[in-house]
């Protein structure tokens, strides 16, 4: 028996609730896991009434009832019946959620949480400074050791796995948001979730900056001064590693086989490709915290809400490589 994953809804103007429901009914005969599922209660029990699920939900009251699929809201108050999309009030709900589930895995009460898209932009509307779920999570767990990972496959089973030296930062500034650190991190990371992963090899590569890696100085010294000289110390420390290596090719041969997974120096550099190979079954993986977190890589996409034609593909991928991780006894990484 995996044990007990938790699951915040995110943003009810979004589409996160209903990937939710359509993906644990989805998944509900796989194994015996179970859910919690932190959200507002009227809204979860009239979207399920609205989808037709066949899902045995009930409310929470303690870790030992009898049951599978339970719904719990930490705020006192249920969300007013009607909220525009991106409500100041359902965004501060997300964040409630979100910190509830985080907190429970902290606690040891649930074995992973998994989260459901929320708005950035209506969070900071509703008066809450938020960069993004990673950030977030990172410091209420007290550490700035993480990562993002992204990975996906096409429909012939051919995987990337992207992990982030960057992630949310102008293109202007990641020349100077780079560091060795940063980049150590994500190689020792990425190579950490292949043995997670369950993965027979861990051979990582590293994308330069500049385009064809810099040009030996021509298009810019990043790669020689700094990325060249990290990957030369992860070599030294027995990581399989390369790089850096020009990201026009890089992520061909990565999608072929020939690595296991793709360290990118900033955000589009790495999820352009990764979305393009699996852009309905993408998911985000928090690389570092010292609980298991992932998402569905997809945002609110307030456009079809409340319409029933959300694809639940990702929210599906995002719960089954929790329930994989859990089962395998994936560890943080202490630093």
């Amino acid at each position: 028996m995996t044990g007990w994953i938790a699951i915040s809804l995110g943003d009810v103007t979004g589409i996160g609730p209903e990937v939710t429901l359509k993906a644990l009914a989805a998944e509900a005969q796989q194994d015996d896991t179970r859910y919690l599922l932190i959200g507002d209660s009227d809204y979860t029990a009239a979207l399920y009434e609205q989808l037709g699920l066949q899902l045995p939900l009930q409310p929470f009251s303690e870790f030992s009832a009898e049951g599978r699929f339970f719904l719990h809201n930490p705020l006192r108050q249920p969300l007013p019946q009607v909220l525009e999309p991106g409500s100041p009030a359902a965004a501060r709900a997300a964040v409630a959620w979100l910190t509830d589930g985080a907190q429970r895995c902290l606690s040891h009460e649930t074995d992973a949480l998994v989260t459901a898209p929320l708005n950035k932009a209506a969070i900071v509307r509703s008066g809450q400074p938020f960069i993004g779920q990673t950030e977030f999570l990172s410091q209420l767990a007290g550490t700035d050791r993480t990562i993002m990972m992204l990975l996906g496959h096409d429909d012939r089973g051919r995987w990337l796995r992207v992990a982030l030296a960057t992630t949310h930062v102008p293109l202007k500034l990641v020349p100077e948001q780079l560091s060795a650190a940063k980049i150590g991190l994500a190689i020792e990371l990425a190579a950490k979730a292949c043995k997670d992963l369950g993965l027979s090899r861990r051979r990582v590569a590293v994308c330069g900056l500049n385009p064809h890696a810099g040009e030996g100085g021509e298009f810019g010294r990043e790669e020689i001064d700094l990325i060249e000289p990290v990957v030369a110390l992860m070599q030294a420390k027995g990581l399989d590693a390369l790089g850096p290596l020009p990201a026009d090719t890089l992520f061909h041969h990565a999608y072929r086989g020939d690595y296991d997974a793709v360290v990118a120096m900033y955000h589009d550099q790495g999820l352009g490709p990764l979305k393009m190979v699996a852009f309905e079954n993408g998911v985000n993986w928090t690389l570092g915290l010292p609980f298991i977190r992932t998402s569905p890589d997809h945002g609110t996409a307030y456009d079809i809400a409340g319409q029933g034609q959300a694809n639940s593909s990702s929210m599906r991928a995002a719960i089954r490589l929790a329930k994989q991780l859990a089962r395998q006894g994936a560890k943080p990484v202490l630093s």
